[in-house]
């Protein structure tokens, strides 16, 4: 894997909004289902509002060709040490397997070192077999289970996840 010493990783601004779609919209991520970016602009203004919250970006030039959401989380547990995760990881199908992910990924950590976080997660998809494998390879461990729950765009709990809670909380009651 490449030294990508080369690259620049920042905090996002608005200009670098418009590149970051684009790679969202690629057919593994969002497949072409992102916001605009003036909906975007609304949503960096309230990572802001968090105490730790940053949209990145990594530029080869000035050429955006990866991103990545970190945020560091205050814990009481773990004697007050701060956790942090990473999301929506993401590299230009022409940078892919050049040291992009990877340099974006030592950039998150050594963040995490300096806040004094005792962990960083990330959950990737079951089926993407090849981060696994190049997460695995940064020295990341598959770790517990990870769940989700979809909810519908009004904040409702899917049909399915809801008579499954209601049949659990039935079964409390017997």
């Amino acid at each position: 894997m490449a030294d990508r010493s080369d690259l620049v990783i920042r905090p996002a601004t608005v200009a670098d909004l418009p590149a970051v779609l684009a790679l969202y919209a690629q057919p593994d991520f969002d497949d072409g289902d992102v916001m605009t970016p003036a909906e975007a602009v609304g949503f960096l203004d309230r990572f802001a509002a968090y105490p730790d919250y940053t949209l990145y970006v990594a530029l080869d030039g000035d050429v955006v060709v990866g991103s990545f959401a970190l945020l560091v989380m205050d814990n009481i547990g773990h004697r007050g040490a701060p956790s942090a995760i990473v999301e929506d990881v993401v590299v230009a199908p022409d940078a892919q397997g050049r040291g992009v992910g990877a340099a974006m990924m030592r950039f998150a950590l050594g963040a995490c070192r300096d806040k004094g976080c005792y962990k960083m997660m990330l959950s990737s998809n079951a089926r993407r077999e090849r981060a696994h494998a190049f997460y695995e390879g940064l020295g990341f461990a598959r770790h517990g289970y990870s769940f989700r729950v979809d909810l519908g765009n009004d904040g409702a709990v899917s049909e399915t996840a809801a008579s499954k809670a209601a049949a659990v909380d039935v079964e409390r009651v017997r």
